[in-house]
C-alpha cells in the first residue's frame, strides 16, 4: 500500500473533469493537480515546444513524490506519452485520448470528434479511427481551434461564439454522437447539447479513472487511508 499522491496535469482547468471522476472512484487518494494555464492551449504548440513544457511538469511532479502521473489532456497524451514512458521508465503514466473506441463500440453511425488541432493531427487519433471504425460508421474529425482557450478564459459569450463558428455547419447532418476529445470541452456540454439535442456526448474521463485504479492495484499502490484524500492545486498562470 502507498499513500503518496496521484499527480495530474493539464493546460489549465480542463483536467478537473478527469479529477472529478477520479475522486468519485478513488476518494481516499491524495492528489496534486498542475494547471498549466500559462501555456494553454497545448494543441497549438509544436512537438518540441510541447515536450519541453510537459517534461518540466513531469519533473516537478516527480519531485513531489507522486506514485503515478495522469496526463489529463488529450493533446499531451496523443503527442507525448510514448516518449515520456521511455524517458521515465520508473514512472507509471496514464493518458487521456479521444473516446473514439467508445463511440464505435456503441455502434453510433455518425460521430463528430471535437478536439484541438494538435490532437486531430496526431498519429494516435488517426490510429484510433482506423482501429475502431466499422464500415457503416462515419467519423468526422473536427479541429476546434480556440475552443479550449475560450473555455479556459471563462468568457461564456466567447465560448458560444466559437462553438457556433465550429458547429453550425453540422447541425443538419444527423450527428448521433459527439466525442469530446479535449478535457476542457465537458465544461461546455450544455452549450453543445443545445446545438445537438439528440446526440450522445462522450468523453473518456470514466475510462481514465478506471485505468488509474487498475494500474494502482496492479502495482500495489492503492492508498490504505480510510479518510477522504485532499487535492493540492498548483497554478502556472
Amino acid at each position: 500500500m502507498n499513500n503518496n499522491k496521484i499527480g495530474m496535469f493539464d493546460s489549465g482547468i480542463g483536467g478537473l473533469t478527469v479529477l472529478k471522476e477520479l475522486r468519485k472512484l478513488l476518494p481516499n487518494e491524495n492528489y496534486i493537480y498542475y494547471a498549466d494555464s500559462k501555456n494553454n492551449p497545448y494543441g497549438e504548440k509544436s512537438d518540441s515546444e510541447l515536450m519541453d513544457i510537459v517534461t518540466n511538469i513531469v519533473d516537478f511532479l516527480i519531485s513531489k513524490d507522486v506514485k503515478i502521473i495522469v496526463i489529463a489532456c488529450n493533446t499531451a497524451t496523443t503527442r507525448c506519452i510514448n516518449r515520456l514512458r521511455k524517458m521515465y521508465p520508473d514512472m507509471i503514466f496514464v493518458g487521456t485520448e479521444p473516446a473514439i473506441k467508445v463511440a464505435c463500440d456503441k455502434n453510433y453511425k455518425n460521430t463528430l470528434v471535437m478536439a484541438t488541432p494538435g490532437t486531430i493531427k496526431s498519429e494516435r487519433t488517426h490510429e484510433l479511427v482506423k482501429l475502431n471504425k466499422k464500415r457503416d460508421q462515419k467519423i468526422t474529425l473536427l479541429p476546434c481551434k480556440g475552443l479550449a482557450d475560450a473555455i479556459e478564459s471563462g468568457n461564456k459569450d466567447n465560448v458560444n461564439k466559437v462553438l457556433h463558428k465550429l458547429l453550425d455547419k453540422y447541425v443538419d447532418e444527423d450527428i448521433d454522437s459527439i466525442v469530446l476529445g479535449c478535457t476542457h470541452y465537458p465544461h461546455a456540454k450544455k452549450n453543445i447539447k443545445e446545438l445537438f439535442p439528440k446526440a450522445k456526448l462522450i468523453d473518456g474521463n470514466k475510462g481514465v479513472s478506471k485505468q488509474v485504479k487498475r494500474q494502482l492495484e496492479s502495482h500495489n499502490l492503492l492508498s490504505d487511508s480510510t479518510t477522504h484524500g485532499k487535492v493540492k492545486m498548483i497554478y502556472n498562470k
